[in-house]
């Protein structure tokens, strides 16, 4: 028998606050105790897929690191591949690289020059939306692949960062909310 998925409210009170992490004045979302509750991990992913089922993706985008963890299950649940969009010099061929700004000074993400075909449709997964620099970033790189975004996931989204203008004109889900 299936399980119900779980509630906003269950997912959120198995992401543990830690303070000052990983400088002063920052309140980490530790994501682990998520990841350890199988009802919890397993029923994120379906939420984060929301109404896909296998054949309406052909593959699912993950942005490094944490993105990985939810991008890849999400991908075997659909049957599509898993792509990883990585930090700048992580991945061994040919790239296609894309900066954006960090509170101070900027970082660089990557992906495969031929990691999705043109006109591929994508789900793009992150754990976190904050600012939104990153993801806007993977989502400027699956472009510049030629391929669709059907919908970028997140597991958390801390509202008052308002990362969600950086990624106007796209379809964005977030389960938890803070």
């Amino acid at each position: 028998m299936m399980q119900p998925l779980p509630t906003p409210t269950e997912i959120a009170s198995a992401i543990r606050n830690v303070p000052d992490f990983p400088k002063p004045g920052i309140q980490f979302k530790d994501i682990t105790p998520l990841l350890a509750d199988a009802r919890l991990f397993s029923g994120s992913i379906d939420l984060m897929i929301g109404n896909f089922k296998p054949g309406m993706v052909d593959a699912v985008v993950g942005i490094d690191a944490r993105g990985f963890i939810f991008a890849a299950a999400a991908a075997a649940r659909l049957q599509a591949g898993f792509v990883p969009v990585r930090k700048k010099g992580k991945l061994p061929y040919h790239t296609h690289e894309e900066q954006y700004d960090l509170e101070y000074g900027t970082a660089t993400v990557a992906v495969h020059v031929d990691a999705l075909k043109p006109g591929s449709r994508v789900l793009l997964i992150d754990d976190l939306l904050a600012t939104g620099g990153t993801a806007a970033a993977a989502a400027a790189l699956v472009q510049k692949l030629g391929a669709e975004i059907l919908e970028i996931s997140f597991l958390i989204e801390l509202k008052f960062l308002e990362g969600r203008r950086k990624l106007q004109g796209h379809s964005v889900r977030s389960l938890v909310s803070y």
